[in-house]
């Protein structure tokens, strides 16, 4: 029997790759399976940049993987409130994805032997749209974009909330002794490295509502491989905390990452920094860069500066302005570098160091010459570095990276500590931000750069764990077969 599934993503280009690269392997895996991708709109700050890859997808759709891009319609608001705009923009399009589908299942009752609609595969942001799969009779299942770490964090944090057992407050959760037992975690989580999202007032409530909604879905997809979660894999296979009562129980979950947009292309404008890179020692260059959001003040960009001359690395940084609206506006480069680094800087380490605004972080990670990464820590960008064996300095920014810059450096070994307690969230609006100073920096990269680090070493371990589990025979291509042959069991039952 053919069968179809409808992927909805959230609108942002981390989640969109992700998602298509795990379409696109699955089809490759079952060949009575299709799927339509439905891309609903970006939100303005991100979809300039977002544009060449939505289009290009568009141009790749085929009979097997199709991908249609939703408009935004003539009566959604022109401007959304900021504070809740993951919910809301996704809410705001619930009409529009009704309809999409709605067409879809007009056409296939017109057409003989046509697949059937096995389901959605919804982001772990459109939890509203369960709603819609209700309403058309299938199943959900949830892609969650990030690592099993941050989702168990999050069902045990609805737990306790349910239970009236969560006491974190906004106001002085940075500044809090306490520690959580997290289920899935060797080691007790310090309240201050919590994401913002969860212990914001604003925030918090609509968190725990995802986590509720989680547990409505038939299964749970997340980007990541059994040899690198094993503790928390265990808990949440195990259905989790089911003392209570039903609605505690975790769905089936399936490991089956990593999924990476592997383009190693760049254009004319980025070929210098490759030719730059093919001239440098293998291992010799540190490489730092903070994601499309990431970006710093003046002051912190002086402290980074002298950090990476004293260290003497040789150095490739990619340098963005922080911005002061992240969600309209990401951040920028400097107009002048000379005003803003410290005097004489670059001429000083012009022989060894090169600062560049964009980068095509892909290609630069898979060059030889990079030995080690200074990141934001975003999911992504983790599990590129361990793909291609380049150990990490975690500097979380915003959004869930907090919890994995302590899963990475304390719970796993595979990255080095720049500093434990972060403040502030550039995405949450949160301005206290500490400074970071040049001694903190250099330490860590000098640590980072060590060629024979006990980090090294197990990044290197990692790296040939994380292709092998994409391999036949891997854990996590055992875990994608496994879901087709689930979903493939349940289009079976529901039409029997």
């Amino acid at each position: 029997m053919k069968f179809e599934l409808v992927f909805i993503p959230y609108p942002s280009i981390s989640h969109l790759r992700s998602t298509v690269e795990m379409a696109k392997l699955l089809v490759e895996q079952e060949n009575h399976l299709t799927i339509s991708v439905l891309i609903l709109p970006f939100l303005s700050g991100s979809a300039a940049a977002a544009s060449p890859y939505v289009e290009a997808l568009s141009a790749a759709s085929n009979d097997r993987l199709r991908y249609e891009v939703i408009s935004s319609e003539e009566d959604q608001p022109t401007s959304e409130p900021e504070p809740t705009t993951l919910d809301i923009h996704i809410e705001n399009h619930i009409p529009t994805v009704r309809r999409a589908v709605s067409m879809l299942f007009d056409h296939y009752s017109t057409l003989p032997n046509s697949p059937k609609i096995a389901g959605f595969v919804l982001d772990m942001f459109c939890t509203s749209l369960i709603d819609v799969a209700n309403e058309f009779h299938v199943p959900s299942y949830l892609f969650y974009t990030s690592n099993a770490g941050v989702l168990a964090l999050g069902f045990h944090v609805q737990q306790l909330y349910d239970g009236d057992n969560y006491h974190v407050k906004e106001s002085d959760f940075e500044d809090s002794e306490a520690e959580l037992v997290v289920p899935g975690l060797t080691r007790p989580y310090p309240v201050k490295c919590l994401p913002h999202a969860l212990a914001s007032e604003l925030w918090l409530p609509i968190f725990v509502n995802h986590a509720r909604r989680f547990k409505e879905m038939k299964g749970i997809l997340v980007n990541t491989f059994a040899e690198l979660e094993p503790h928390v894999l265990e808990y949440l296979w195990s259905g989790g905390d089911t003392n209570i009562n039903t609605n505690t129980i975790i769905p089936q979950t399936y490991s089956v990452g990593p999924f990476l947009h592997l383009d190693h292309q760049v254009d004319e404008r980025q070929v210098e920094i490759i030719q730059w890179l093919d001239e440098r020692p293998a291992k010799s260059v540190v490489f730092l860069c903070f994601g499309s959001m990431g970006g710093f003040s003046e002051e912190q960009v002086r402290e980074i500066a002298m950090a990476l001359e004293r260290s003497g690395h040789s150095f490739l940084w990619s340098l963005r302005r922080s911005s002061p609206n992240i969600i309209n506006e990401h951040p920028e480069e400097f107009k002048n570098l000379e005003e803003v680094l410290p005097k004489g800087f670059l001429k000083r380490t012009q022989e060894r160091g090169k600062v560049i605004g964009w980068a095509p972080q892909v290609a630069i990670l898979a060059n030889p010459a990079v030995g080690g990464f200074v990141t934001h820590c975003g999911w992504n960008s983790l599990l590129e570095s361990l793909w291609f064996g380049v150990p990490t300095a975690a500097w979380p920014l915003y959004a869930e990276q907090k919890f994995n810059a302590f899963e990475m450096v304390e719970e796993l070994g595979l990255a080095v500590e720049i500093k434990r307690y972060w403040r502030g969230d550039h995405l949450g609006g949160v301005a206290a931000v500490d400074l970071v100073t040049a001694e903190e920096i250099e330490r860590a990269v000098r640590c980072l750069m060590e060629q024979d680090s006990d980090v090294r070493e197990r990044v290197k371990e990692m790296s040939e764990k994380c292709h092998a589990a994409l391999m036949d025979g891997g854990s996590s291509r055992i875990a994608l077969q496994n879901f087709i042959q689930d979903v493939a069991k349940n289009v079976a039952l529901s039409f029997s």
